[in-house]
């Protein structure tokens, strides 16, 4: 890291509060790169002596920036600069999180915890247009990006109608390819939930956060064959709130 202190050099000739320079200053460094994920800031009384500033002026500036989530402070150790957010866009283009996080320059990899056939279940069989007796296929698994935990994902699908799937290679192989290729049903549609949850204990620990902290919780139902409008999927995602972000644009 860069540690020369010019990168939070101020000017106390011109009528910008000193702590919004130091703001500015630090933000700048991390969007080119010359502060990265991880690297710790000085110490408050470090900022004091070589910016020559008060000390609550310096703790303003990292308080906002902690506070928009740019920085995070470890007690006992310091402030150190955020992981930037994973921004997702399926809120805008129906495309599987391999191809994704691909696109975006990272490393995707999956790891199934679980998938067996279940009983079924009436809330879910009815997105799925099942009866409720219809068993399901339940496939639990965690997905990451460079190796680190992004998301948990419960899917939930049609048991008489994908069955076969069970002998499948679903760490490696995208479900809905299979379900193009081995059934002739093509995902062109879904209905997205989105809300914020705080993680569960085996949430937390899957994805390698602490209990408790922010999740967004994201239920999809999937249709396939358009016109026919079939359901195939009903899945509930957990994101790490604090390695992602969701964008949407909107058309008049």
């Amino acid at each position: 890291m860069e540690r020369e202190y010019d990168l939070y050099k101020i000017d106390k000739e011109v009528p910008i509060p000193m702590y919004y320079q130091i703001k500015q200053s630090i933000l700048s460094a991390i969007q080119e790169g010359k502060l990265k994920g991880g690297d710790a800031l000085p110490t408050e009384l470090e900022f004091c002596k070589n910016c020559d500033v008060s000390r609550p002026t310096i703790r303003q500036a990292l308080s906002e920036l902690v506070t928009e989530g740019y920085l995070y402070r470890l007690k006992g150790k310091g402030t150190f600069v955020e992981q930037p957010k994973i921004e997702a866009r399926f809120l805008n283009k129906l495309e599987s999180f391999s191809q994704e996080m691909m696109q975006k320059g990272l490393r995707p990899s999956t790891k199934v915890l679980s998938f067996r056939e279940i009983e079924g279940k009436r809330g879910i069989n009815k997105k799925l247009n099942l009866e409720p007796s219809e068993k399901l296929l339940y496939l639990e698994r965690v997905r990451y990006t460079d190796g680190e935990p992004i998301v948990y994902l419960e899917t939930y699908l049609p048991y008489q109608l994908f069955s076969e799937f069970l002998t499948k290679d679903l760490e490696h192989n995208s479900m809905y390819m299979l379900m193009e290729e081995l059934k002739n049903l093509k995902v062109d549609r879904v209905q997205r939930e989105i809300e914020a949850v705080n993680a569960t204990t085996n949430v937390a620990k899957l994805l390698e956060i602490n209990k408790g902290k922010a999740v967004c919780l994201v239920t999809t139902v999937a249709y396939a064959n358009d016109t026919e409008s079939i359901p195939v999927e009903y899945s509930v995602a957990r994101y790490r709130g604090d390695r992602n972000k969701f964008s949407i644009e909107l058309y008049r």
